[in-house]
């Protein structure tokens, strides 16, 4: 699955801490978030992990686009975490600013984004947010890039019209890479029927994107990539470094459901 070098891809979370334009901002610049993310990315790698994903989660309560400053201080990060990275790096920017996840990505050459609401309408926190699929492919096209695209389906924290493999219809018609299917919220558990409903009417690549752990990874066999974060972190808590020892083991499992060579 590009543009990751396995098959059953294990993708790990960089949870950036508060960004210049977050309310939880110190305003100590850039240098200290940029360490932290640093630490997390060399665990994951030290652990196995096949890709990471860049997300701004301290910045909560978001807006559905995220402010100019926001995306510089976040562009300067990712930038050096691709410098150093040697495993393929994602930007995700809270709530559902694809378009500024495109051009980070763009601009650092990372790989993909994920988009939290790429079509359809979602009711979440922040109220009402549209997709931006049509947006995004001219973006896409216009930088000359072949970023992948990463679409949830029925995202987290949000409330849906439609049944999930009705989104996962609506989702392929407009050309993503991959669907992301997940639980209610950050950590929650992803249904398996949900996997199993998307698989069936979709083509695309589809990963669990929340839940996941050891004993239960078993469970979603069929998924095409996974996407951790909380669960790789220290005692499993949000706002704790990565793990390396989780991230080892976690790693350990999904390559035991890969199909021998």
């Amino acid at each position: 699955m590009e543009p990751f070098a396995v098959n059953k891809p294990l993708i790990g979370m960089i949870h950036l801490r508060p960004l210049a334009g977050s309310v939880q901002y110190d305003k100590r610049g850039s240098a200290a978030i940029l360490d932290a993310a640093l630490r997390d990315l060399y665990a994951l790698e030290s652990g196995g992990a096949d890709g990471v994903i860049v997300e701004n989660l301290g910045d909560a309560p978001y807006g559905i686009a995220a402010p100019r400053e926001t995306l510089a201080m976040m562009s300067v990060i990712v930038h050096q975490l691709v410098e150093k990275a040697h495993l393929p790096v994602g930007v995700n920017v809270l709530r559902n600013d694809g378009p500024a996840a495109m051009a980070i990505a763009a601009a650092t050459g990372a790989s993909f984004v994920r988009v939290n609401v790429f079509c359809g309408v979602a009711f979440t926190d922040q109220g009402m947010i549209e997709g931006q699929a049509r947006e995004l492919h001219w973006l896409r096209r216009n930088l000359g890039t072949k970023t992948k695209i990463l679409a949830d389906v029925h995202v987290k924290h949000a409330a849906h019209l439609t049944r999930v493999d009705e989104a996962a219809i609506d989702a392929e018609r407009n050309r993503p890479d991959a669907l992301i299917v997940s639980g209610i919220a950050t950590g929650r558990r992803t249904s398996p029927n949900d996997l199993q409903a998307v698989k069936a009417v979709s083509a695309l690549p589809v990963l669990v994107g929340s839940g996941v752990r050891i004993d239960n990874v078993a469970t979603y066999r069929d998924a095409d990539g996974f996407i951790v974060g909380t669960l790789l972190k220290q005692e499993g808590a949000l706002d704790a470094p990565v793990d390396v020892d989780r991230v080892r083991a976690l790693a350990d499992a999904v390559s035991s459901l890969r199909p021998s060579e």
